[in-house]
């Protein structure tokens, strides 16, 4: 999987000054993610390393600060964007994780996973805020409403569902 942050939403430094180029995530199998500038090098600006199964998803907060990484270990991680540091594990989900996608105002992340649920992460106190069980089977998509206020789910019992976050 590969996501890339808008140059718009340039992550910051610890200063607070903008990165200035693009970013761009990879993931894969051997349980790491990259961040890269490839306007600026061919070379990976961090490896990212924690899960410990292979990374199956990844993407960037609209505000390009964070990157969450979904992987088969059963958690959500989330990365710094500007150097790659972690930040923080959400563990809740009993099966591999398929899916992670953000609110619009950086302040959510939902989860899809093989358990057949949902879940809405609060990045700034790092914990389930709402769980949301109805799928019959694995969750293969999620995504946001644009005014963040629902979340769009498709699962393999063929379902497509609308839930208020």
């Amino acid at each position: 999987a590969i996501a890339d942050a808008d140059a718009d939403a340039a992550p910051q430094s610890a200063d607070g000054a903008s990165v200035g180029d693009e970013m761009l995530a990879s993931c894969s199998d051997d349980f790491t993610a990259f961040l890269w500038r490839p306007a600026s090098s061919k070379k990976p600006v961090a490896r990212l390393q924690g899960h410990q199964r292979p990374i199956n998803a990844l993407a960037f907060a609209p505000d390009g600060r964070l990157l969450a990484t979904a992987s088969f270990d059963g958690s959500v991680r989330l990365w710094r964007s500007a150097d790659g540091k972690f930040v923080a594990a959400l563990r809740g989900h009993v099966g591999p994780v398929y899916q992670v996608g953000w609110s619009g105002d950086s302040r959510l992340v939902v989860s899809g996973s093989r358990d057949s649920t949902m879940k809405v992460w609060d990045v700034a106190s790092r914990k389930l805020k709402v769980d949301l069980p109805g799928h019959a089977d694995e969750v293969f998509a999620v995504d946001w409403s644009p005014d963040g206020q629902r979340v769009a789910s498709g699962g393999k019992d063929k379902m497509l569902k609308f839930w208020r976050a």
